[in-house]
């Protein structure tokens, strides 16, 4: 039940490519191997000018993409590290940014505190 919230620095609603949101999702699935459905995707634009990193001007193709992931159960330790590399190259490939340019945070377990429908996760 990865649910994967991207923001892409350089772009607006109106501006996001098509169909990204699905490409995401799918190439988050292939690298988790995930079954159909269980990924759950939603992609935001964010400005350039509503972003800067200090005493640096950036050019468009070095705009970062910035994700959080919420999982039931996150990995650890190796298993981790595995994940977000593969998961990574996944969001750096469908959203056409380098993946040195893909920052992801990953939100606490989801166990016990999200509900879908009414029904908590366990």
């Amino acid at each position: 039940m990865p649910i994967l919230d991207l923001e892409l620095v350089g772009h607006t609603e109106s501006t996001l490519p098509p169909l990204l949101a699905q490409r995401v999702a799918d190439g988050v699935a292939q690298a988790l191997a995930c079954a159909p459905g269980r990924v759950w995707v939603r992609v935001r634009g964010l400005p350039a000018h509503c972003y800067a990193e200090n005493h640096s001007t950036l050019a468009d193709d070095e705009l970062p993409v910035f994700g959080t992931l919420l999982h039931a159960h996150p990995p650890t330790g190796d298993a981790l590290q595995a994940e977000l590399s593969a998961l990574t190259q996944a969001i750096a490939v469908a959203c056409g940014r380098n993946p040195e340019r893909v920052h992801v945070q990953y939100a606490p377990a989801a166990a016990g505190r999200q509900a879908f429908g009414g029904r908590l996760v366990q």
